[in-house]
């Protein structure tokens, strides 16, 4: 299933959520110069790899130039091919705007941030002695759908469904539409404990768990920084009409 759009307009111009999906391009544009030999040592030098973050929190010197704790931010905007990044900053697209637009842009950027820095630790724990580096938005997006998914729970989502080479679209709410996402995530995670050869970071992959854990805890703290405040917390200037 692809989300197409969602029906919930917003009250703000969501500048954030622009200004991450721009940065994640150009990131990528900046990966397309690169050649393999040497997109292969960035992506170890700015992603996320398990198994030097372990020993970094041992006080274990890894000898990079970049300090590992900062690579849980800057493995955030980077992508390892065009169709990770067209996928999470579709998702971005969709439902970053009515995030943004309940919790402000200020804390809207803390929380998505945050989220992706929970979100690869929570993969960190499962794969902690994996030297396969961990790159992609989608831990920080599936904070957004985490707190999308209870704030707009009846919005509808027009949705792309494939039916053998024919394709159609169906409008679903947004509780089943991400519920559906969410578990399937959880399941993948799980299989990945037992199947790590097939499934998840061990040989490369889909970080199942940095998805799960990034859409709970983005479940978590989206409420923590008013998500269900009134609109006109979010936009005092508004009270002066």
């Amino acid at each position: 299933m692809v989300p197409l759009r969602d029906d919930n307009p917003t009250s703000i111009t969501p500048y954030v959520t622009y200004g991450l999906i721009a940065a994640n391009i150009l990131a990528f544009i900046y990966e397309l110069t690169l050649a393999p030999q040497q997109l292969e040592g960035f992506f170890h030098l700015a992603a996320v790899v398990p198994r030097e973050l372990s020993a970094s929190f041992s006080g274990i010197p890894v000898n990079q130039p970049v300090p590992e704790w900062l690579t849980l931010v800057t493995s955030q905007f980077l992508h390892g091919g065009f169709l990770h990044l067209a996928g999470n900053m579709l998702f971005l697209w969709i439902f970053g705007n009515n995030v943004e637009d309940k919790l402000g842009h200020v804390k809207y950027l803390i929380f998505y941030l945050t989220c992706g820095i929970l979100a690869v630790l929570t993969q960190w724990y499962f794969s902690m002695n994996s030297g396969i580096p961990s790159l992609g938005a989608s831990g920080a997006i599936a904070g957004v759908l985490g707190a999308y998914i209870l704030r707009f729970p009846k919005t509808q989502v027009l949705t792309l469904i494939p039916l053998g080479i024919f394709f159609t679209t169906i409008r679903v709410p947004a509780v089943f539409f991400l519920g559906f996402w969410f578990v399937q995530q959880a399941f993948y995670g799980v299989a990945s404990l037992n199947a790590p050869t097939n499934i998840g970071m061990e040989q490369g992959g889909v970080a199942y768990w940095a998805h799960a854990g990034g859409f709970i805890f983005g479940a978590i703290l989206a409420p923590l920084l008013g998500l269900f405040s009134s609109d006109s917390d979010n936009h005092p200037e508004q009270q002066t009409f």
